[in-house]
């Protein structure tokens, strides 16, 4: 498999997406749209939170790059990928539609997706294993409110840390890693997620929601995060015999080359 970058495009089987907030200011569309130029896949799933209809409400924000990323999604539809589209909490206007088809893209609730090599996966955002977004709308929306106090002192930093050179930083990233109540989170909704493929005997789950990649076994289930495009830049890939992996953009372009699969499943 080689590198989105290099002359000749990486081919994968699938390609899973999620947490983009096209709309937010906190969107790392460049990122997005030279990982989507790089590469070639026969299915593309967009895993909820692609358009980030919470942030227009509160101020409406829309670039031309966020427009590219749509239309490069598009083009590839157009191109023969099977898009598949689960909505997420941020774009759940778009629920509504679930079941519909417009030509190779397809909105689902959920949607189980086999693998090269045979094994089935379950496929949903994740909102619904938050307690939080689950009985609470308002609760959810304070929750984001806070979270995007936190991304405008975390643009603040990043610009001081361009200035100097320095990459880019994550603050949320940064708490999630050291807050107990954060880790505790965390580590109950991998959980939940596990067990909602092993309650289906599925082999696995690929989600999003929680903005933090992931690629473990839990209890004989295999936990997939594809992360987001606001801090980690990731995006879980399958290869065509079938091996997932999480792939960084930075490691995509040269950043640490030799690292380029930050994970890959046992």
């Amino acid at each position: 498999m080689q590198k989105p970058g290099s002359q000749t495009k990486a081919s994968m089987r699938s390609v899973f997406l999620s947490d983009v907030h096209l709309g937010s200011r906190d969107c790392r569309a460049k990122e997005l749209l030279r990982f989507l130029d790089g590469i070639e896949t026969d299915y593309l799933f967009l895993v909820g939170d692609i358009v980030d209809f919470w942030a227009l409400r509160r101020s409406f924000y829309w670039p031309e790059e966020h427009n590219e990323v749509i239309r490069a999604i598009l083009t590839k539809a157009m191109e023969g990928t099977q898009v598949i589209y689960v909505p997420g909490n941020h774009d759940d206007n778009i629920r509504e539609f679930c079941g519909s088809l417009f030509g190779n893209l397809s909105i689902r609730r959920r949607f189980v997706h086999a693998t090269a090599d045979g094994r089935e996966f379950l496929v949903m955002h994740g909102d619904e294993f938050d307690s939080a977004v689950k009985c609470s709308r308002w609760l959810a929306r304070f929750g984001a409110t806070a979270y995007e106090v936190m991304m405008r002192i975390n643009r603040g930093v990043n610009l001081c840390r361009r200035a100097l050179g320095l990459k880019h930083w994550s603050l949320a990233t940064y708490l999630k890693l050291r807050l107990a109540n954060a880790v505790r989170y965390v580590e109950a909704f991998e959980q939940a997620a596990a067990q909602a493929a092993r309650s289906r005997n599925l082999a696995g789950i690929v989600c999003g929601h929680i903005h933090r990649p992931g690629l473990r076994q839990i209890d004989g289930v295999l936990y997939c995060n594809d992360g987001d495009w606001v801090e980690s830049c990731t995006a879980l890939v399958e290869s065509n015999s079938g091996q997932l992996s999480l792939w960084h953009a930075e490691n995509l372009y040269g950043r640490r080359e030799q690292d380029e699969l930050i994970e890959v499943a046992a």
